[in-house]
This record gives structure tokens, sequence and C-alpha cells, in this order.
């Protein structure tokens, strides 16, 4: 006859669970080359619209620098990250707005410009800043795409508070490049 104790023993005891299973590691693709040709910055320059040559300058970018769009931004907000894996390759993300204009397309070309100066390479970090935002600036204007007045505003905007931020986190010595973007730019007066 089985009592209660029989039973909670039965309980008490862990399951026999089998040996878990090692999984193979699968390699990641290789980042493209770097020595790919420049450009055909004609074949951007000759498309009909403006819609078409935002979508060239996107795909052309995205291929020559090995950046993959993790997420479309509906704001005017970017980031730029890698991610390093344990067999050594690397992949290059973004977040940011899918370039249909010129602030969309400023802010994309900011982010890829992180990848192509590449993480680091510039101290201290309002300089990387700064010259992702040039590769920005001088992409736009090798495309032959409109950098508005408002571009240029949120440049000043921006490099302003990257100096404000290093400053708050024990900035010593400003950067040559940056002196012009010491004082926050004067707003214009609605009318």
């Amino acid at each position: 006859m089985k009592t209660l104790w029989d039973f909670i023993d039965r309980v008490r005891k862990p399951p026999v669970r089998p040996a878990p299973v090692a999984r193979p590691v699968r390699p990641r693709p290789e980042p493209p080359t770097a020595h790919e040709p420049p450009p055909d910055l004609d074949a951007i320059r000759a498309t009909a619209t403006m819609r078409e040559r935002y979508a060239a300058v996107e795909r052309f970018m995205l291929k020559q620098h090995g950046v993959r769009v993790r997420k479309w931004r509906s704001s005017m907000s970017g980031v730029a990250w890698q991610v390093t894996y344990r067999d050594g390759s690397i992949a290059k993300l973004i977040e940011s707005p899918r370039p249909r204009g010129p602030m969309s397309a400023a802010v994309f070309l900011h982010e890829i410009g992180h990848h192509a100066i590449g993480f680091g390479v510039y101290r201290p970090r309002c300089l990387e800043e700064f010259h992702a935002w040039k590769f920005s600036i001088d992409t736009m204007r090798e495309c032959d795409l409109n950098v508005s007045d408002r571009v240029l505003e949120r440049m000043h905007d921006s490099l302003h508070y990257a100096l404000e931020k290093a400053a708050r986190r024990g900035l010593k010595r400003i950067p040559e490049e940056l002196l012009p973007y010491t004082q926050p730019r004067l707003r214009r007066r609605s009318a």
C-alpha cells in the first residue's frame, strides 16, 4: 500500500533532463571590402527625380560602408553602433530616418559617417561628431543634394550640444575645429 510520503518523494526529486546539445556557431557574412570603386556620382546626379536621387544615395552608402539599418525611425534622430562577434566579424548598424529630404538625408549620412570615419578614431567624442557631420555635409554636396539652412542649423546645434556635454564630463581643451560651435546659434525671430 502506498502512503502520502511515496508521492511526496516523487515531487521532491528533480526530473532527469537530457544533456544540452551544443549548437554549431554560424559564420557571419563577411563585410564588404573597403576598396570598392568611388561612387558613380554622375549616375546619382543624373537621376530624374529627387526621390530617386535620395534612394540611390541610400543604397550606395549602405553597400559602400557595409552598414545594415536596424530600424527606420520616424523622428529626425539617429544612432550608429557596431557589434563584434566571437568569431571576430563586425556588424555595422544604424537607426535613422529614411533619406527623403535634406534633413533626413543629413541625419542618415551623419550616422553612416560614424562608420565611414571609424569609431574611436577621433578623440574626444565631440570631435568624432564633428567629422561625422562633415562627412554628411560633404557627401550631400558631392551628390547635389540640397544642404538647406535648417540642416546647417541642426549641425550647429548638435555640435554645440556635444561640446557642452564634453565640458560637463571634464573636457580640458576644445579642439580647433569646434571653436565656431562654442556659442549657441542665434535663433531667428518668427514674424
